[in-house]
């Protein structure tokens, strides 16, 4: 994922929006550079491109149900098992082993594997998204979407992406215990495992979310979006000083049911203190009208200094912060099977 301006949140940058601004006011023109994912010298953009947004929904009723909560502990035993394999880029042997172990946990459930090889600045790489299938009542589709793959820069360091892959690695699988055994009263929920999503060699909007881009141009062609209610991206959900982004480049309505969400949970705290614009695995779900809603916590550890470092570790994350994720995602989702 990518924060607009392809920046950490640190007083350089904070300096940065300032002069942003003063050029602003004062006339001078200019753009921000793309040079990678984790850190760049530019600064924020301060008008976000409009967002293609679905009409308004119609007025939430009560969910028939409660929703179910998860198991915070389990998600992070499952964060310590995804980051025990270590760095997994696409294409690497780890990545495999954690593609087996995804598979083996959704043994018996409906999966789906999109596979295709992507063009990458490395030359073609074998991409796998994987997508398990919850049968509903209801007729529509609620997809729950977050990456496994980690940072290809950074495959020879002792990088393990605790939070970034890791923590939507674990959530993912968490919310399968929930979903599987029985026929949903509401929408059927696809829960996706995008690979692919860190870039291979620099974050452009070439070099990345090739999973998504390659998932959202199939499912545009065969009727598949037009199915799709929502999409809930889950991204470094697991810090430990978890503090939920509202992000510009979502859908607001369906943003601002996140909201309604957490706070019926009492997780208000944790949500939409910041407003930025991200680039992430959503983005090619929103340019082609679906309505998105992007869960991050972008500012990970001050300044974001863990962001793609090998101090992206377990010790990092919480069992809590990964519970009050899950929580709010199951929650927005029977909020959406009463609309």
């Amino acid at each position: 994922m990518n924060w607009v301006s392809n920046g950490r949140v640190s007083c350089g940058h904070r300096l940065a929006v300032l002069l942003t601004l003063c050029c602003l006011l004062g006339g001078c023109s200019g753009k921000p550079t793309s040079d990678s994912k984790a850190a760049s010298d530019s600064a924020p953009v301060v008008n976000a491109a409009p967002v293609a947004t679905a009409p308004a929904p119609p007025a939430n009723g009560e969910p028939s149900s409660p929703a179910p909560t998860i198991n915070g502990d389990r998600a992070m035993q499952y964060v310590k098992d995804v980051v025990g394999f270590g760095a997994r880029p696409v294409g690497s042997a780890n990545h495999k082993k954690l593609e087996d172990y995804i598979t083996s946990h959704l043994k018996g459930d409906a999966v789906e594997i999109d596979s295709f090889d992507a063009d990458t600045p490395a030359g073609k790489m074998p991409v796998r998204n994987i997508i398990a299938k919850y049968p509903g009542t209801k007729d529509g589709i609620i997809v729950v979407a977050g990456h496994y793959d980690t940072n290809y820069p950074l495959r020879d360091t002792k990088y393990v992406g605790a939070n970034d892959g890791g923590s939507s690695t674990a959530i993912l699988l968490e919310l399968a215990n929930q979903l599987r055994g029985k026929k949903r009263d509401g929408y059927s929920v696809w829960l996706v495992f995008t690979d692919g999503e860190e870039a291979v060699k620099d974050w452009t909007d070439k070099d990345s979310l090739y999973g998504t881009k390659h998932l959202a141009e199939r499912w545009q062609k065969d009727g598949t979006n037009k199915k799709i209610k929502a999409f809930l991206l889950a991204d470094m959900i697991g810090d430990a000083d978890l503090n939920i982004d509202r992000d510009q480049n979502s859908t607001p309505w369906l943003e601002d049911m996140v909201y309604q969400a957490a706070s019926k949970l009492g997780y208000q705290s944790h949500f939409f203190a910041r407003t930025i614009a991200i680039d992430d695995d959503h983005k090619p779900f929103v340019a082609l009208g679906v309505p998105c809603a992007d869960l991050i916590d972008f500012d990970y550890g001050y300044g974001n200094v863990f962001h793609h470092t090998p101090q992206d570790t377990v010790d990092k994350l919480s069992a809590k912060s990964l519970q009050v994720s899950g929580d709010v995602i199951l929650e927005t989702v029977w909020m959406l099977d009463a609309r």
